[in-house]
């Protein structure tokens, strides 16, 4: 696979070979179809996705858990969805990185959901072999997973792979000067409640795209282990106001420069509407953030 240069993997072509070489639903591809007449500048790292000017999570959460920021395991926050009010999250490409055995980098294929150890709350550092960690601003990612199709009844047992770029732009695996370090990938497992947490470090903006996070969904934990039995594959983003306090602490000098060249209204992904895709967000960029974000599956 290429390394990470945002002239060429970031680049509408390397973005177009990744969506087809995923399945993707009517809706995702009729947005690239748009997309591709719209974002001749570099694009980031693929996919289908969702952007209208709604900026607030569709989901209902209460007060994060006492979980602080910067501690390697995490409780799960409580995400409570009125009954029935959920909606099935859109459907994105995985992108160039996914790491999930879809693909390939300069090495051959990548697949870290067969490697031990992947099942993590902190992916913050490198596992199985490699020890490179990832510097940032401390984030914890709550996710409840809950049945759309089943009056928004929580998910016990459904495994969710997550990942994400570091504050750099650059995606382990892939991207030049990493490709030996796999940090920032992880899965988790859903409590009763549907219920699950990643302890990890807030993503950098790269050119062409808002910054965001990867995850894929799958019914049980042994069947995450194969890309093949993902259910859902979507992405979910950041409010403005979160972003730009990020990006001024040290080490995100290139994301403040990359975010103000792109919008939700411009990027590939967001651009048709993203309120299921706008996580909720408590904390500061000295001790950290909680986001939270409810994520609709048809089971």
């Amino acid at each position: 696979m290429q390394t990470h240069d945002d002239t060429h993997e970031h680049s509408l072509a390397a973005d177009l070979g990744a969506m087809l070489n995923l399945a993707s639903d009517r809706r995702q591809s009729l947005r690239w179809l748009l997309a591709g007449a719209s974002a001749l500048p570099v694009l980031g790292c693929g996919g289908g996705g969702s952007s209208a000017g709604d900026s607030t999570s569709s989901a209902t959460t209460t007060a994060p858990s006492t979980t602080t920021p910067g501690t390697s395991t995490t409780t799960p926050g409580t995400t409570t969805p009125a009954a029935g009010s959920c909606a099935v999250i859109p459907e994105e490409t995985g992108g160039p990185y996914p790491g999930d055995g879809t693909n390939s980098n300069s090495s051959g294929v990548v697949n870290v959901l067969t490697q031990s150890g992947v099942v993590r709350s902190d992916i913050r550092s490198s596992f199985n072999g490699p020890t490179g960690v990832a510097a940032g601003v401390p984030l914890t990612i709550k996710l409840q997973i809950v049945d759309a199709n089943g009056s928004c009844a929580a998910l016990s047992g459904y495994a969710v792979y997550l990942w994400h770029c570091d504050r750099d732009g650059n995606y382990s695996l892939y991207s030049s000067g990493v490709t030996a370090q796999n940090y920032l990938r992880g899965v988790q497992v859903s409590d009763s409640s549907g219920n699950l947490a990643f302890q990890t470090i807030f993503p950098g903006c790269y050119a062409g795209r808002m910054p965001h996070v990867h995850f894929e969904v799958y019914p049980t934990l042994a069947k995450s282990a194969s890309a093949a039995n993902r259910i859902k594959t979507s992405q979910f983003t950041f409010p403005m106001a979160t972003l730009n306090e990020v990006y001024a602490t040290s080490g995100y000098g290139a994301s403040v420069r990359n975010l103000a060249q792109i919008s939700y209204a411009s990027d590939n992904i967001f651009s048709d509407g993203y309120s299921l895709q706008m996580a909720a967000v408590t904390g500061n960029a000295s001790d950290g953030y909680v986001v939270t974000l409810t994520v609709g599956v048809a089971a």
